[in-house]
């Protein structure tokens, strides 16, 4: 509507123009009157004017406009009361332009303000730095974890404790890090977590810091009532029968308090108690074998990192499942999704995966429709995954949650040390070994990186 009154004043103006040139050029020419062509110049001197000052007006309000809402101003208003309805309108638009723009200005300084909020109310403490180490943003929380009342650039956390300085340095997107720091009211442990955010003028760096010392304290405590319990359960298991035979075998060679004479011993008494050694002796070869056990689950190799293709590890796995005792038992299948590249301990990670296999091909002894499959692909953050897979009856509710503690084990052969050590190499290469079950369906086991 703006634009057709615009235009068909410009059109009228042009036209008057046109027509008036015109006539003054026929007046002229046909030796006319100079009054007429006097007043013909004179009026087409003042249409001129009047386009001229038509445009000027219209331009002057669109430029006011645009100067503005590049000042960021929104007090500008716009009369709406001319008598010229292109003026008028022109000036309506405008106006609720403006006012639109304001009400954004609005809408976005209450959502600032609320997410300030937000933040200050997190637990966790939140800190955003540029590439030259200046702090831009740090909450309530950061700044009591790091006991200052300003922080502003990342020179003042160096002086609190160099190493937690030079993490935050070094910290990627995407990337978490656990770092313990001495406080005045001692020493926590730090989760520290980043996240980029590119503007207009620089990538940021948005770091969460999270005090996990408590979280950590309790899940070690439970971590060692577990262990306990179950060190508990096999020491006795081994203990109990060598005092009850070590009891009995008393009680054949001491009579009344005195011990028996040669010539009682009878060749059932010998054969007795023989057997009753050999127990004694086994129980304890099995008491040993445990402890053996158990220093194998604590002493753990460190990893000898070097880079090599996921595709290669599969391959070796495969090569060594395929041997003449697997022959005639279940087809292994392989899916590479992505053949990710990896920096760690080929031989240790082969025995992780060696170990998930022969603990699928185990739990489906008994299941004639077998299948077992590794699976190679990433997460959502572009981390590596290597999955195997089997339709096995699957881990109940109740075992699930144990099944990575030591020595804990459901089969009559195990050993317990398995999945614990499988877990323990994972972790020392900053990933971790995950398990999700579906009873009589499938079981899954996840290496993630």
């Amino acid at each position: 509507m703006i634009s057709r009154n615009l235009y068909l004043n410009i059109v009228f103006r042009v036209l008057m123009i046109v027509i008036i040139s015109v006539l003054l050029g026929y007046l002229a020419a046909g030796g006319q009157s100079v009054r007429f062509i006097l007043i013909c110049f004179l009026t087409l001197i003042f249409i001129t004017i009047n386009l001229i000052s038509y445009l000027n007006t219209t331009n002057r309000n669109i430029r006011f406009f645009f100067d503005s809402v590049k000042n960021d101003d929104s007090s500008l208003s716009f009369p709406t009361d001319s008598n010229n309805s292109t003026f008028r309108e022109l000036n309506s638009s405008m106006n609720r332009v403006n006012q639109q723009i304001k009400n954004l200005k609005i809408e976005n300084r209450n959502q600032e303000q609320y997410f300030q909020i937000l933040m200050e109310h997190i637990p966790a403490g939140i800190i955003s730095f540029n590439e030259k180490g200046f702090i831009l943003h740090a909450n309530s929380s950061a700044k009591r974890l790091f006991s200052v009342d300003v922080l502003t650039h990342l020179q003042q956390i160096e002086q609190i404790d160099h190493k937690l300085y030079q993490t935050i340095k070094t910290i990627k997107p995407s990337e978490r890090r656990l770092i313990a720091l001495s406080t005045m009211q001692g020493e926590i442990q730090l989760s520290l977590k980043a996240a980029a955010f590119i503007t207009k003028e620089a990538e940021l760096i948005i770091l969460s810091i999270e005090d996990i010392k408590n979280e950590l304290d309790e899940k070690e405590l439970e971590s060692w009532m577990k262990l306990i319990r179950v060190l508990t359960h096999e020491i006795m298991n081994s203990v109990t029968p060598i005092t009850s035979l070590s009891e009995s075998l008393s009680v054949i060679y001491c009579r009344d308090g005195k011990p028996v004479q040669p010539e009682d011993i009878t060749a059932k008494t010998i054969s007795t108690t023989l057997q009753g050694l050999n127990v004694i002796k086994e129980q304890g070869r099995g008491l040993q074998s445990f402890v053996e056990s158990y220093r194998k689950l604590t002493r753990l190799p460190e990893p000898e990192r070097k880079r090599f293709r996921v595709s290669e590890l599969i391959s070796r796995v495969a090569v060594l499942y395929n041997t003449p005792d697997n022959s005639n038992k279940t087809e292994l299948r392989v899916e590479i999704k992505s053949d990710s590249e990896l920096c760690a301990d080929q031989n240790l990670i082969s025995q992780v995966l060696i170990n998930l296999v022969k603990n699928a091909l185990e739990a489906n002894e008994n299941n004639p429709d077998t299948q077992i499959t590794i699976l190679t692909d990433v997460d959502s953050n572009l981390h590596p995954l290597i999955c195997v897979t089997d339709n096995g009856p699957g881990i109940s509710e109740e075992s699930i949650d144990k099944i990575f503690i030591p020595f804990y084990t459901t089969r009559q052969r195990g050993s317990g040390i398995g999945l614990s050590i499988s877990r323990q190499i994972m972790r020392a290469h900053g990933g971790n070994l995950k398990v999700r079950s579906v009873p009589g369906r499938e079981t899954v086991f996840c290496m993630s990186f």
